[in-house]
């Protein structure tokens, strides 16, 4: 194997009687390298992207939710919740109640969704962290006030002036037939307080307290969900097997993922989709291989006779001119590796490629986010062997058989 790589190596690297050989060659390593690089940069982006919105939601989506089966609440049980409090590896709890309501700004109307949470809400997400205006609170010298979302105050345009309160329309459980609208609904008015900016898909939602929202939905001790919060270090799919357990078949426990699952979905198929996509343009810059390969192969006739008389046998020397068209193909990779996490680190410190949008702040971060993992440079480099050994083979395996051998029977 040594005598194979040694010769394989002289090959690839030593001047050859036709110049163009070494041009293929070269032009073959650039195309891997580029090919390469692109695929580690753009799988990259995707991981920086994909972290950013895990991070955005992990700031307004708790470890575990509990929601009901069928309808919109259930009233959970003290014994139950007491047995969930002393849980291993539970932190805490907080109920909720979400719906759709009519929501009212000055003269402009517009559906959004009212969420009641319990004080220790804050504590349970992070979305304390994401106030891009004003304070998040819930309760302002003993009256209670709302933290809205951006998608709520772009629409509506509000402000936070204690001056025009917000109000909220949600239709009465058990109303009666009224020539007057307005008797049909619930509607109680709340003072905005702060602003969140999260994702456009959070950013829709009032922030009220849990008894404000019950006053308005008419609900006494029912919930639409539990949250639930881990303790750090704890494992999240064992704790959402208990506590499905624990609850019975009438509720879903779900875990972050498979609360936006569609989402994550989404991202991954993308990445896989843009993935085979550049290992595509990958295997047809390694065509030239089988150009490079071919050429060298009838060049070196002579040497073939006299690794024979050596002693080499024809599987040996196509195993030799195998490994050829590997080198060229590692030494694209190594490359196009090099050449990718070079510009990963550049675009981490410096940002160098900007987020392009139509006004200042469209986009949640200015430059493109990028995360390098070890997975991917390995799954990286693996796929370029392996259509570097696909694209070797047919020139070594036909050419040798159709041509050399042809020749050396006839000597």
């Amino acid at each position: 194997m040594h005598l194979k790589y040694f010769i394989a190596k002289r090959y690839l690297f030593s001047k050859k009687s036709t110049n163009v050989i070494n041009v293929i060659s070269a032009i073959t390593v650039v195309g891997i390298a580029i090919g390469t690089m692109a695929l580690v940069v753009v799988l990259s982006v995707f991981n920086g992207l994909e972290s950013l919105i895990v991070n955005r939601f992990n700031s307004f989506d708790p470890d575990l939710i509990i929601e009901p089966v069928s309808g919109k609440t259930f009233i959970p049980d003290s014994a139950v919740l007491q047995t969930l409090v002393n849980m291993n590896g539970v932190k805490m709890y907080s109920e909720s109640i979400e719906d759709n309501a009519l929501i009212r700004y000055e003269n402009i109307y517009h559906p959004f969704i009212i969420k009641g949470v319990s004080k220790n809400y804050p504590s349970m997400t992070g979305i304390d962290t994401m106030i891009v205006n004003g304070h998040f609170m819930l309760e302002y010298q003993d009256n209670p006030v709302a933290v809205i979302g951006m998608g709520v105050s772009s629409y509506l345009s509000v402000s936070l002036n204690f001056v025009s309160p917000i109000k909220i329309y949600i239709p009465k459980r058990t109303a009666a037939f009224s020539d007057d609208p307005e008797k049909a609904f619930n509607i109680k008015n709340i003072y905005p307080i702060g602003i969140y900016g999260i994702d456009p898909e959070v950013d829709q939602y009032v922030i009220v307290p849990i008894n404000f929202a019950r006053e308005l939905l008419e609900y006494s001790k029912e919930v639409t969900a539990l949250e639930i919060k881990l303790k750090s270090g704890a494992n999240s799919n064992s704790i959402e097997r208990e506590i499905q357990k624990l609850f019975g078949n009438s509720v879903n426990v779900k875990n972050r993922y498979e609360q936006h699952e569609v989402i994550y979905k989404i991202m991954k198929s993308e990445k896989v989709i843009v993935f085979l996509i550049l290992a595509f343009i990958l295997l047809v810059a390694s065509f030239n291989i089988i150009g490079s390969l071919t050429m060298l192969i009838i060049e070196k006739k002579e040497d073939i006779r006299t690794l024979q008389s050596m002693g080499m046998t024809m599987p040996e020397i196509r195993k030799l001119f195998l490994l050829e068209g590997w080198l060229i193909s590692i030494f694209g990779a190594l490359l196009g590796l090099f050449l990718g996490a070079t510009i990963c680190v550049l675009q981490q410190n410096f940002g160098i490629i900007p987020m392009q949008g139509t006004a200042p702040g469209a986009f949640i971060v200015n430059v493109y986010p990028v995360e390098m993992r070890l997975l991917d440079f390995v799954i990286t480099f693996l796929t370029v062997l392996f259509i570097g050994y696909i694209a070797s083979r047919f020139p070594v395996r036909y050419i040798t058989k159709r041509y050399i051998s042809e020749e050396i029977n006839e000597v």
